[in-house]
């Protein structure tokens, strides 16, 4: 039964990353690709991408109309589709990922590590970006500074950010103090909002500036702890559920 993912071979294996117009072209005429197990002669035939099995060089390429990816993103990588001069997330993932439409689903900073999520779904990234639909997100901080009782409950008041990036009202938010050495505290902070640097400025203006931020859940989702930073998996469909705010 056809799986309604109609297309031409050779717009197949160009979306799944394989190569450019031109280079699939040469690899069906080189016998390279095999269609049901028998060697493609047409780099031009019609494919149902969803059900017929198509091979590489012996490898199956298995495709996918939608793509979900959980990315421990690494410090010093900026969360863009592309950028000239520096490295992204999306230089992390297989080509694939990108020919298929990807895009990471909001911003992490440069400099801060965590759960990102790379999507080609337009629609549950607006989800989990969108202000309207208040999807939480939990971050680990290490701060300069003690956090006590009051801080918890200015958290959970909302507070009034005014600095050099501006002023706006924060929405209220959890702080939970994981622990202090009497210099340093460890923090989890939980917003439903993503204001410029905000968990950043929040805690800043406590007088805890961030030396390390993490960020370790959206909505209902986790970050996978056996995924290294730069390290990346596919969305199960169950996690992908999580995320269906």
């Amino acid at each position: 039964m056809a799986s309604g993912n109609i297309m031409r071979l050779d717009r197949l294996l160009t979306t799944l990353g394989e190569g450019t117009r031109a280079q699939v072209k040469e690899m069906v005429r080189a016998g390279r690709v095999t269609v049901c197990g028998v060697p493609a002669r047409d780099s031009g035939m019609q494919v149902d991408a969803g059900s017929m099995e198509v091979r590489l060089d012996g490898r199956r390429l298995e495709y996918k109309a939608v793509r979900h990816v959980m990315l421990n993103k690494p410090q010093g990588t900026l969360t863009a589709a592309r950028d000239k001069k520096q490295k992204t997330v999306m230089d992390l993932l297989p080509p694939l990922y990108a020919a298929m439409g990807c895009m990471p689903a909001g911003r992490l900073d440069k400099d801060t590590e965590g759960l990102l999520i790379i999507t080609s779904d337009g629609q549950l990234a607006h989800r989990i970006i969108s202000p309207k639909k208040d999807v939480s997100k939990v971050y680990f901080a290490r701060v300069s500074g003690v956090l006590g009782e009051d801080d918890i409950a200015a958290f959970a008041a909302g507070l009034h950010i005014a600095d050099s990036d501006g002023a706006f009202d924060a929405k209220p938010a959890g702080l939970e103090i994981v622990s202090t050495d009497g210099a340093c505290s460890e923090v989890r902070v939980r917003v439903s909002e993503g204001k410029y640097h905000q968990v950043k400025r929040m805690l800043a203006s406590r007088g805890a500036p961030v030396v390390y931020l993490r960020r370790e859940k959206i909505g209902a989702l986790s970050l996978d702890p056996a995924l290294a930073p730069g390290q990346w998996r596919e969305l199960t469909e169950e996690e992908v559920a999580l995320l269906d705010v």
